[in-house]
């Protein structure tokens, strides 16, 4: 593994274990940078995402340092350190809470959350799909690679921007704050499978790389916390496998709609989700649209646990360049 960390660019493991444990070295210094510039981070993003500012959101991913403890448990498993791994996994619980808490404050003082929670900060970040994992599983491969080399550490601010971590707590307790459970829940397998994915990925390329040999681990010493990854990894996938699915039924749903809207002129399908047990679906139409109970069967065969079909017809036609 000398192609992904060359012995001359490879950083020590003692330097890893200064750089990903809190509780190591000037101990005060390292949590209290962390929790000012977690605590700051947290209030950049729930600010864009409240604001619906992209730029924002990015700034708050470049100082959030949730990662560090994120790592820090690759490394303890890689390292069979067990007081790692507990200390730093107590530090991201405690990062989610305060990150959530703060989201959901800002919630209790917006004058019209219903406007928030249809903005594209947050509708982006509560439908996760298995792309959303295969991204952070290749983004979490490359903060891993620069943490552990001593000439890419110039990579990681585009890391934290690309695997998003407090943006998406964020949401959560503004969606909580907001009352509305499902779209937080949403949020939080997007953090979730983020997070499994970096450790995840810190623990393969350090365990291939020989940081784990190098600190005397048996293979067969890491053989629960494999188990554990391996289950975190589908309990993240399986909703996210789910909503990859209800983003195809939606598109044939729309086909459906186009068909069943077929003969009347002017008619158009503007636009379609599938949410639960419910799939809405907005139609602008100059006149009265065909029985509803046709498009029901339609979707009905099309999904099989046979969504209800809600259907929002604005009157009118769109009206052409002329």
């Amino acid at each position: 593994m000398s192609v992904l960390v060359p012995e001359s660019q490879r950083r020590t493991l003692d330097e890893l274990v200064d750089r990903l444990d809190l509780s190591t070295g000037d101990t005060r210094a390292k949590r209290s940078a962390f929790w000012i510039m977690l605590t700051l981070s947290a209030v950049i993003a729930v600010s864009g995402v409240v604001g619906d500012s992209t730029a924002t959101v990015i700034g708050a991913m470049i100082v959030a340092p949730l990662s560090v403890p994120i790592l820090g448990v690759g490394l303890g498993i890689a390292t069979g350190r067990a007081a790692l791994i507990g200390r730093s996994l107590l530090l991201v619980g405690a990062g989610i809470a305060l990150v959530v808490a703060i989201g959901f404050l800002f919630a209790q003082v917006l004058p019209s959350p219903d406007d928030v929670l249809s903005n594209s900060q947050v509708l982006g970040r509560t439908s996760p799909k298995l792309m959303d994992l295969t991204a952070a599983l290749a983004t979490g491969l490359v903060g891993v690679i620069a943490m552990t080399r001593r000439d890419v550490g110039d990579v990681l601010p585009g890391v934290a921007i690309a695997i998003s971590l407090v943006p998406p707590l964020g949401v959560v307790g503004v969606c909580l704050g907001s009352h509305a459970p499902g779209l937080a829940l949403g949020a939080f397998v997007l953090f979730a499978s983020n997070m499994v994915a970096m450790i995840i990925t810190a623990t393969v390329v350090l365990i291939a790389t020989g940081y784990g040999r190098q600190a005397g681990v048996a293979a067969a010493r890491r053989g629960r916390a494999y188990v554990v990854l391996t289950a975190a990894l589908i309990l993240v996938a399986v909703p996210m496998v789910i909503n990859t699915m209800s983003t195809l039924w939606a598109g044939q749903i729309s086909d459906a709609t186009r068909a069943w809207l077929n003969g009347m002129p002017g008619a158009e399908v503007t636009g379609v989700t599938l949410h639960s047990d419910t799939a809405t679906i907005s139609v602008l139409a100059p006149g009265d649209l065909p029985p509803a109970d046709d498009l029901q069967s339609r979707v009905n065969e099309l999904v099989p646990w046979n969504p209800r079909v809600v259907i929002v017809h604005t009157v009118g036609s769109r009206i052409g360049d002329r």
